[in-house]
């Protein structure tokens, strides 16, 4: 009765059962166990100066390589970090690359601006009309 009146009826407990199966199976897919741990790239990182008066000459310390990498890494643009774009938004202005190169012999892909007598006439016009009202 209730469909003849377009109103779903209740999932009974075998399709709750499945509903419950098939979003588990998805949480396990995309669950990922991270066991290593580094500094946030995207965090700027303070350096805090030595005492001005401190006997110790400023020798640099080797920096660390990973370090330096993970740090370069993190400043690159998204188009350069990966593959595909990770977000929804990304997708757009992801390929810059044209389709196709334009050829400017051929007239069916080519529009070039053309001027011709009403155009120029036109042009001349405006002008006229915009300086006749920049002086008043």
């Amino acid at each position: 009765m209730a469909a003849l009146r377009g109103e779903k009826e209740p999932p009974d407990a075998v399709h709750q059962n499945q509903i419950f199966r098939e979003r588990v199976r998805r949480e396990l897919q995309s669950q990922r166990l991270h066991t290593e741990y580094s500094v946030n790239p995207l965090r700027p990182v303070h350096m805090i100066a030595r005492k001005p008066m401190s006997w110790h000459d400023n020798i640099e310390e080797p920096a660390d390589a990973k370090f330096l990498n993970l740090i370069h890494h993190a400043a690159l643009e998204p188009t350069k970090k990966y593959s595909e774009p990770q977000t929804e938004s990304q997708e757009i202005g992801w390929n810059t690359t044209p389709l196709i190169h334009v050829d400017r012999t051929d007239c069916r892909l080519y529009f070039p601006r053309r001027s011709t007598e009403i155009t120029r006439y036109m042009a001349a016009f405006w002008r006229l009309k915009e300086q006749s009202e920049n002086l008043q």
